[in-house]
């Protein structure tokens, strides 16, 4: 028992690295102590469960290793996160585990492969969706190493991950020089590729943006206070001001402007008006971008199935994205990932219970209006994609502003919530490999720390840090093409279910073989 508890905290410990700051590379070797004790069991129902309780326990702690400053903004998220995330790691482990105990071997590791990643793709497109600890994310500190997510994103790095953990369990047990070399090679052959990639790729020169980014750095916990509004109007339109004569865009967090706006008059709501003006005096064709919190009324009986209802009728709540231009112009983009708990309800007869464990993370509580696309705001000096925070975690989601005509990509958020913490650090790295996929430059600014700009290559330039009120300028190279992942998306989750359920077909039927004597 104690050498399987030392296995169960040695696979977390390489599991949680990517997450925590450090590299990602153990990720390549942390499933093997888990190989290791499914390999010690037998086929017995005793011993399945066994196996259950070890991966289970692996699979809780690595959550909490990695999650636990949810808590900081929701105490029942990390249990919620932990619960969703665990059971699917559960599901694609104890899949393999029982076919590699009443099937061949090569089976088994198919079943492992396809439902680990076919399991991580219900968790980006499913009803509750936290896509967090997904493998391929664990990379986002070593962008010089998985430069190829350009044509696989980061499915590609959990198959990567998956496939290099069997092999280096095959080669430790047969101690064979030929698995050996199979292994090496696995996991060389794609840092080559990746090493190529980087050394000779350039930006193509067609041409560049200049933004501002604006940092207000307001205490999310007292954003939404009655009686703040005014000021901070104030510091956003103080530090806009700070911009460059020739900044082409002037980008603000996530639900900066505080209140709620009708989407029908919302070309004559203060704070636009206050943009305009500070457009038409000083930055007369810039594009102000900014997180407002929009509302759009419907009809009786036409209206979404997010849609509240009180005096006012049915309406829905958006967290939204605004360019705003010198004369009171206006494009709305609504956020189309929302985040589980705070803006979205997947589950409402169980979270509505909850709702005192929940603080709001963006002006509104519970199910707010889901847009459906990513948008392309187009002006005079380019096209940029207007990504809401969360929205940075889904790369074929994050492709579709790119598919819309971005040629450079913006991310607003307001992750301050969960204090200094690896939380919001490891946001903005993920934002790197959203960089690498679509081969767009991204400039992100956020209510606090980390404010940036990050390369099409992932490279990270200059950078806000934490508690910091500030600005920060930089050139935005546009990019035209798009990449091999962007126009196909996440194709690899999609093979992977078809895989996945040719494999337990195959399975059933091989179990039928073996009870009739068809197979040795």
């Amino acid at each position: 028992m104690g050498r399987r508890l030392a296995a169960v905290i040695l696979s977390v410990l390489l599991l949680s690295g990517g997450w925590l700051g450090l590299s990602g590379f153990p990720l390549l070797a942390a499933l093997v102590p888990l190989l290791w004790i499914s390999r010690g069991y037998d086929a017995s129902r005793r011993a399945w469960w066994g196996m259950f309780g070890w991966a289970l326990l692996a699979f809780a702690l690595w959550n909490a290793a990695t999650v636990w400053w949810i808590w900081y903004a929701t105490p029942v998220g990390p249990f919620a996160a932990t619960l969703a995330s665990s059971t699917l790691n559960m599901i694609a482990f104890m899949l393999f585990h029982t076919v590699s105990k009443r099937a061949p071997k090569a089976l088994a590791y198919t079943v492992l492969v396809s439902a680990w990643i076919a399991t991580e793709y219900w968790y980006t497109v499913g009803e509750f969706s936290w896509p967090w600890l997904l493998l391929g994310n664990g990379f986002s500190h070593e962008v010089w190493a998985v430069q190829w997510y350009e044509y696989t994103g980061i499915f590609g790095g959990t198959l990567w991950t998956l496939v290099a953990n069997i092999l280096l369990f095959e080669a430790l047990v047969s101690r064979r020089t030929r698995r050996i070399v199979a292994a090496a090679a696995w996991i060389a052959l794609p840092l080559c590729i990746s090493l190529t990639i980087w050394f000779t790729w350039r930006t193509p020169a067609a041409g560049t943006v200049t933004v501002t980014l604006v940092q207000p750095n307001v205490d999310p916990y007292k954003k939404f206070e009655d009686g703040t509004s005014s000021a901070q109007m104030d510091n956003l339109l103080r530090l806009a001001a700070e911009a460059p004569a020739d900044a082409d865009y002037i980008v603000m967090p996530e639900t900066a402007v505080p209140g709620y706006y009708y989407e029908t008059s919302i070309r004559t709501a203060p704070p636009v008006q206050a943009f305009a003006r500070l457009l038409a005096e000083k930055y007369p064709s810039a594009r102000i971008i900014a997180g407002f919190n929009t509302l759009r009324i419907y009809p009786e009986g036409g209206q979404s199935s997010t849609a509240r209802h009180d005096a006012r009728g049915w309406y829905d709540v958006f967290n939204s994205a605004l360019e705003i231009d010198s004369a009171s112009g206006v494009s709305i983009h609504h956020k189309g990932r929302l985040v589980i708990g705070a803006e979205k309800t997947p589950l409402p007869w169980l979270f509505r219970a909850l709702d005192f464990l929940v603080i709001d993370l963006g002006g509104t509580l519970g199910q707010i209006g889901v847009g459906t696309r990513g948008t392309a705001f187009t002006g005079p000096a380019g096209s940029v994609g207007p990504a809401i925070c969360y929205e940075g975690m889904y790369g074929d989601f994050f492709g579709d502003f790119v598919r819309r005509g971005a040629q450079a990509m913006l991310i607003i958020s307001n992750d301050g919530w969960w204090g200094d913490t690896p939380g919001y650090k490891h946001l903005f790295t993920i934002s790197r490999l959203r960089a690498i996929e679509h081969r767009r430059a991204i400039a992100r600014s956020a209510n606090t720390g980390i404010s940036g700009f990050i390369s099409p290559r992932g490279d990270i330039g200059a950078a806000l840090g934490w508690d910091v009120r500030g600005t920060l300028t930089g050139e935005v190279p546009l990019m035209a093409e798009q990449t091999f992942y962007t126009r196909y998306g996440d194709y690899l989750g999609r093979i992977s279910e078809y895989v996945l359920l040719l494999s337990v077909l195959y399975f059933m039927a091989y179990r039928i073989r073996r009870r009739n004597h068809l197979v040795p």
